[in-house]
């Protein structure tokens, strides 16, 4: 299927990978998810809170400007943790 130009295989939007389970309390993330953290050496399960996987991420931003898919893992959780987390 073709979505804003890109061709998208709709299987993938229903891999377990991407599937959020419970890492720890309010700490919610996919198989994908907690693998490009493992890759950049930020280990969710060692996170104290969403506020301590979020510093983390940042401070791996800070030095590696290039991380675009640390990037947008970033504001998947920032996301995720709004809607979850925030009184509306």
């Amino acid at each position: 299927m073709i979505i804003d130009n890109k061709n998208i295989n709709i299987d993938d939007l229903f891999d377990e990978k991407y599937m959020h389970k419970k890492i720890k309390k309010n700490i919610f993330l996919s198989n994908h998810q907690c693998q490009i953290l493992l890759n950049y050496k930020i280990n969710p399960y060692e996170c104290a809170s969403i506020n301590d996987l979020l510093f983390r991420i940042e401070e791996v931003l800070k030095e590696d400007s290039d991380a675009e898919d640390l990037e947008l893992i970033s504001k998947e959780i920032e996301e995720f943790n709004y809607y979850t987390n925030t009184n509306k």
